[in-house]
């Protein structure tokens, strides 16, 4: 497989897919076109203006974009893909869309051929076994939290170290994680903003400037550095 996962599609204070500009270059190396899932809109964007937002990035690396929304045989077009990029949003939301457009298996089968595949944040999520450790609101309802399992272990995308100086009584990510941990025995990643999950062939490691923090049943959460196997 070749497969990109990132945490966030934009750092603070920069640009869309900036920071990532030189791995998806790589990633992507050799193709002219991919195919856009927009099903998670953020912030109830639209499937064409989040289409036109990738593909302006994409125009830099001399890709062209198509949105999966354009195409009348959804299937087909995943099919005839030459590779794929998901972006974030609300994950319920782009799992119930897959599942029941019947298109989750057909992508996974895609990128387990070896087709390029990007993920951020909720275009990540998928790529992990189940969507239960996502940070988004349930608005919808899909018909399975099971996603694509690239990847042998759960992901929790922005994840965030809990800050003593905030008032804040709620909840933390790891508060939340460990109690996903009470119920399932799947290992999670935290992905600080800024990381990535990167997987050549067999091989996955954690890449980035931040360390990535790992949650597994019945261990303390521990750290690893970037360029660490997982």
């Amino acid at each position: 497989m070749n497969v990109l996962l990132a945490s966030t599609s934009t750092l603070f204070g920069g640009n869309y897919l900036e920071y990532l500009k030189p791995e998806i270059s790589s990633l992507f190396a050799g193709i002219s076109e991919i195919i856009f899932i927009p099903f998670a809109r953020p912030g109830g964007i639209s499937h064409e203006e989040y289409t036109a937002k990738a593909a302006d990035f994409f125009k830099i690396l001399n890709i062209e974009v198509k949105g999966l929304h354009e195409f009348d045989d959804q299937i087909s077009a995943l099919n005839n893909a030459k590779g794929f990029f998901t972006g974030g949003g609300n994950t319920f939301l782009l799992v119930k869309m897959l599942h029941e457009k019947g298109l989750m298996q057909v992508l996974k089968q895609n990128i387990e051929s070896g087709k390029p595949y990007l993920g951020t944040s909720a275009g990540s999520n998928i790529a992990g076994l189940n969507m239960k450790t996502t940070n988004d609101m349930p608005i919808v309802y899909p018909p399975s939290f099971e996603c694509m399992g690239l990847v042998n272990f759960n992901l929790n995308p922005h994840y965030l170290d809990p800050n003593p100086e905030l008032k804040h009584n709620g909840e933390t990510r790891e508060t939340r994680i460990k109690e996903f941990l009470t119920q399932n025995d799947t290992k999670v990643v935290g992905l600080r903003e800024g990381n990535w999950i990167r997987k050549i062939g067999e091989k996955t490691t954690v890449e980035g400037g931040e360390k990535t923090r790992i949650f597994e049943k019945g261990k303390e959460p521990y750290e690893i550095e970037p360029g660490t196997a997982l």
